[in-house]
């Protein structure tokens, strides 16, 4: 059978003699625990974050991609869509501004360059969108607005997150495409009298805001795919939830394993 087979001898009884174990089973009960924090679970990069940051484990992220195999643990990848849903532009229907940011997205600390988009999700009930603002350096949406309709009250509740959350002092770069409610007299007139500068996609550049984009795909993939809800105000509330997950529990590699509120936290203590 061996000589079948083509495996030596020395190798067969190798084998026998050391059966294959799982690896690091004490480890497997939270493993699962921090997969199972989202409907969609989550990659292992995560997970080893998680267990390094919180557990005070040594481990790579490849034990840990291990062992999800083994445990049969799998997230789902993104995909990439054909087309977008929604589309805010209209043309020039206010007044519009250049593209400050030039796709340079990288910033040190929160409070210097952040995006803002509309994304659409089609429910059973209807429809329903998000607003949000994404800070660039510390990867936080720093506000949000959840509503049925893409329209100026939902920017004016975004707004208001905003400015209150905004540190005295700050002048941020708020980028966008350019949408009408970006080009609003009373958006634009918001964001001039609290120290904002606008910035803006050229027409037809979805890459010129590519930064907000890559949000509403692991938005997508960790919370919506896959799932429905009866009404708004359910939607809404596990929406919220999972914004809260995002900004406080979700650790991110590009910040060195921190989540977004330790890292603003951290950063903001050291300006001071």
């Amino acid at each position: 059978m061996l000589e079948a087979a083509g495996l030596a001898r020395p190798t067969y009884y190798h084998a026998l003699a050391h059966p294959k174990r799982p690896t690091r089973p004490e480890l497997r009960p939270r493993v699962a625990e921090i997969f199972g924090r989202l409907p969609n679970g989550v990659g292992h990069r995560q997970v080893a974050m998680e267990l390094r940051a919180v557990d005070g484990e040594r481990i790579a992220d490849k034990t840990v991609l291990r062992m999800m195999r083994e445990m049969g643990l799998r997230c789902g990848i993104r995909r990439e869509t054909d087309h977008h849903r929604y589309s805010s532009y209209k043309g020039p229907v206010g007044e519009a501004f250049e593209n400050v940011l030039g796709r340079d997205f990288a910033a040190d600390g929160p409070w210097q360059k952040m995006g803002t988009d509309v994304t659409e999700f089609r429910l059973s009930f209807g429809k329903a969108c998000l607003a949000p603002v994404y800070d660039f350096g510390s990867k936080e949406i720093v506000a949000h607005s959840i509503s049925l309709r893409p329209d100026l009250a939902q920017q004016g509740e975004m707004l208001a997150m905003l400015v209150a959350a905004k540190p005295e002092g700050a002048s941020p770069i708020l980028h966008s495409d350019m949408g009408w409610q970006y080009q609003h007299a009373s958006y634009v007139s918001k964001l001039r009298e609290n120290g904002f500068v606008q910035s803006m996609s050229r027409k037809g550049n979805c890459i010129d805001n590519g930064a907000t984009e890559q949000v509403f795909g692991h938005l997508k993939d960790e919370f919506f795919r896959g799932r429905d809800w009866d009404s708004f105000e359910e939607f809404k509330r596990d929406l919220e939830a999972y914004i809260h997950h995002w900004n406080h529990t979700r650790r991110q590699v590009k910040l060195k394993g921190l989540t977004p509120a330790e890292f603003r936290e951290q950063a903001l203590r050291e300006a001071a």
